[in-house]
């Protein structure tokens, strides 16, 4: 996928859900995987050009595993111009040493996202912009539906009261092959996760689940994709002539 066609996606997007305003401060959450890799290129070029201005900050919470090197990161920031902004924690050590959890995925999650709302507050930011894309939207609805037995997913926009910040999910139009073609075009340096329960997740398996699911069915995924779009799950309703 080229960077212009990134762009349209995100821009779709950010313009179908208003996810973006005029003086925004926008973290965006960085792991080093290639899907919040290609959320920085997106949002950083989207900003030279969107009729908004708004500014963004590049943040990753760093959880305290001992191989993890975020330099190539840094040197991505440091050639698009983005501030970058590395979050210490200990979670890793709470986690899986002292917890010893088997299922760690939630409180790693819930503590990771307490990190980094609280680092953006302090950072001055008043969105953080997730890098959820397309796939991502239909395996969070398969999961809901097989494990909480509800039709539900994710909101492209979220405002967190308690935190008076807002989420946004502008890769929500982004097909995860386009993520993998793209960063492959624009040798994106993406950094392995050092987490021992990657790949090993309940998300996996819904990720494993769909592409059997496109096998036998194509074009399933899209359709699964418009139920969510078309449906009444908080959220999903608020836009004007969404394009997917």
């Amino acid at each position: 996928m080229k960077l212009q066609k990134l762009y349209s996606y995100v821009r779709r997007a950010v313009d179908d859900y208003n996810m973006i305003d005029d003086g925004d401060r926008i973290a965006i959450g960085i792991s080093g995987g290639k899907d919040s890799l290609a959320l920085l290129y997106a949002l950083e070029g989207l900003r030279h050009f969107y009729p908004k201005s708004f500014e963004i900050i590049a943040v990753t919470v760093d959880l305290g595993f001992n191989n993890l090197d975020l330099s190539a990161v840094q040197s991505l920031c440091d050639k698009l111009g983005v501030r970058y902004h590395i979050v210490k924690t200990d979670i890793a050590r709470i986690v899986f040493d002292e917890r010893e959890e088997k299922s760690p995925c939630s409180l790693c999650a819930k503590m990771r996202k307490g990190a980094i709302n609280e680092a953006i507050k302090e950072l001055g930011c008043n969105k953080v912009a997730y890098a959820h894309h397309r796939d991502d939207v239909v395996e969070t609805m398969l999961l809901s539906l097989m494990y909480e037995g509800r039709f539900h997913c994710f909101a492209p926009v979220t405002y967190l009261d308690r935190m008076q910040v807002t989420v946004i999910r502008p890769l929500i139009y982004v097909h995860e092959s386009d993520v993998i073609g793209f960063v492959r075009k624009y040798d994106v340096p993406v950094v392995k996760s050092p987490c021992p329960a990657d790949g090993n997740t309940k998300r996996e398996y819904a990720h494993n689940l769909l592409k059997e699911l496109i096998k036998d069915n194509p074009g399933v995924k899209n359709r699964m994709f418009t139920a969510v779009t078309e449906s009444n799950i908080k959220g999903w309703d608020k836009r004007e002539g969404a394009h997917y």
